[in-house]
């Protein structure tokens, strides 16, 4: 049932993939995995095997498409992280995610160094950050971090709700998952790829602000319904927006599952609306419309890399808790 219905979710947008993909995951795979972050799966080669086969760099290639080795580098090392993090910190309390969260945003923000932090990740951070300063004015970076300052707020509610084992509404679960899909950190880095920096006003827009939200819920949605049967078996149900739906109207799975889809759908048509009648930025017309075309490709993008992934379809493409806990304590 799943599988079928996820074929129904369709974006009538574009999807390019990077060339470069292929090499930027060796790297990934060699340099990182089996290299510089070693030791954070050194006696457990099972576990660097499956952070291989998630083929991150794949996915960032998908999502800015004709970006250079050097610009694409960053997207696929932070690409990583959000794997890493995830998999270290949902099974942690509230308290060590949010000291975790206060040194990431602290790296990032080049007020600690990486022997400060006390955090596993400390090293791929301060890399990040070098890279991204190579190619990004403040603005951009700051940006950035906002959007991972979203991210940890996101998973800090997720959390929250686990713990208590209580659902949120429909509409909180939606806000929350928008915040902890860690999408919009990659949304911000598009800078890397367009090599155009839009106003702050423009960034600040309604309209512009309201299409990368719809672009996170609409994914939100897609990556819940296909990962709905791992979150019953990993009792993180209490903020898979499927389980939410099904909880709130005391509904079957599939009909949360169809009921899901519908809201994706609301979400889609808004969006198509929204990207086909903009607002007149005036001099800046050209660069929004084409920022709002890359916008809507990560939604194929994500689609056509997930979609056979074992992580997000089954219950052995991610570590186990207690490897996590090895690695982290």
């Amino acid at each position: 049932m799943i599988i079928k219905l996820l074929s129904q979710f369709h974006y009538p947008f574009p999807m390019l993939k990077n060339p470069l993909a292929e090499e930027l995951q060796e790297i990934t795979d060699h340099q990182w995995i089996d290299g510089e972050y070693l030791a954070l799966y050194e006696d457990n080669p099972q576990v660097r095997q499956k952070y291989k086969k998630t083929k991150t760099a794949h996915i960032a290639s998908q999502w800015f498409p004709t970006a250079r080795l050097e610009k694409l580098r960053p997207v696929c090392r932070l690409m990583l992280w959000t794997l890493y993090n995830d998999d270290m910190y949902e099974e942690s309390n509230l308290q060590e995610v949010f000291f975790v969260h206060q040194q990431t945003l602290s790296i990032l923000r080049g007020e600690t160094i990486a022997e400060e932090a006390r955090i596993p990740l400390s090293g791929l951070l301060v890399s990040l950050r070098n890279e991204l300063l190579q190619f990004l004015p403040t603005d951009s970076i700051t940006r950035f971090t906002d959007g991972l300052q979203k991210y940890f707020t996101g998973l800090e509610k997720e959390l929250d709700y686990k713990s208590r084992k209580e659902f949120p509404t429909i509409d909180e679960c939606l806000n929350i998952r928008e915040d902890s899909l860690c999408l919009y950190p990659f949304l911000e880095l598009m800078d890397l790829e367009t090599g155009i920096f839009l106003p702050a006003g423009i960034h600040q827009h309604m309209v512009i602000k309201r299409l990368k939200a719809l672009a996170v819920r609409m994914m939100a949605c897609f990556n819940d319904v296909q990962s709905v049967l791992k979150d019953e078996a990993t009792d993180a149900i209490y903020y898979n927006v499927v389980k939410v739906i099904q909880h709130s109207g005391n509904l079957s799975l599939e009909e949360a599952c169809q009921e899901t889809l519908r809201i994706h759908n609301e979400y889609l048509k808004e969006f198509q609306y929204l990207q086909n009648f903009l607002p007149d930025f005036g001099e800046w017309q050209d660069a929004v419309v084409n920022r709002v075309h890359y916008i809507s490709m990560t939604l194929n993008g994500w689609k056509s890399v997930s979609y056979r992934l074992d992580r997000y379809n089954s219950l052995e493409g991610f570590p186990d808790v207690k490897t996590i806990q090895q690695t982290i304590s």
